[in-house]
């Protein structure tokens, strides 16, 4: 589990297609403290630590991981949002984020607005009636509260902190984007339809 708050912003070092996408991201973490097989949350992709070195770790991604986010678009130098996995005791200071990414979304508006940055997105039809006003999302691994909705697009705003612990200032019209969807409006969602399925039993 993760929460949404980046904590380090890794580069791509290298990318292998090995069957499975092999790639190898430069860190700033500790990596003497991270264990082999350890989870970290890279652009919003919970991957595993399948190799490591003083200040890089390496994963393998899956097709179905490529096929499902926007890691096959990746490149050598590209700068990648990280977080490592909850510990029992750590603050939890954005919301419950589980790595699994549901899909993409892109981005369709870009303002400057004083300091901020008031983005919009598209997501998938699939996924627009669990995205709420005032609700979380979270977008290439970083916790994001949602302005407003219309439709299947949604606005967000960036303040400055978080353009600069983040890689989001790179971010530029046509970008797809990892969205993780709130899992308590998955759950909400469930329950509902579970509700209509026995009262029309």
């Amino acid at each position: 589990m993760f929460t949404g708050i980046i904590t380090d912003i890794g580069v791509v070092h290298s990318l292998t297609q090995e069957g499975d996408l092999r790639a190898r991201i430069g860190t700033g973490y500790d990596m003497a403290s991270v264990d082999m097989g350890a989870s970290i949350a890279s652009d919003g992709v919970c991957l595993t630590v399948v190799a490591k070195g003083p200040d890089w770790y390496e994963v393998q991604v899956s097709a179905e991981t490529v096929s499902k986010t926007n890691l096959g678009s990746w490149q050598v130098g590209r700068r990648v949002n990280l977080e490592r996995a909850l510990k029992l005791g750590d603050e939890l200071g954005g919301h419950i984020v589980s790595g699994h990414v549901d899909g993409v979304a892109e981005v369709v508006g870009l303002v400057q607005e004083g300091d901020s940055t008031r983005l919009r997105f598209r997501a998938p039809d699939a996924l627009a009636g669990f995205i709420a006003p005032k609700g979380s999302v979270a977008l290439n691994g970083t916790s994001l509260t949602v302005n407003d909705v219309e439709g299947a697009e949604f606005g967000v705003n960036l303040i400055p902190h978080t353009k600069q612990v983040t890689n989001w200032d790179e971010t530029a019209l046509g970008d797809r984007i990892n969205l993780e969807i709130d899992t308590l409006a998955r759950y909400v969602a469930r329950l509902r339809d579970w509700e209509r399925h026995l009262s029309a039993g």
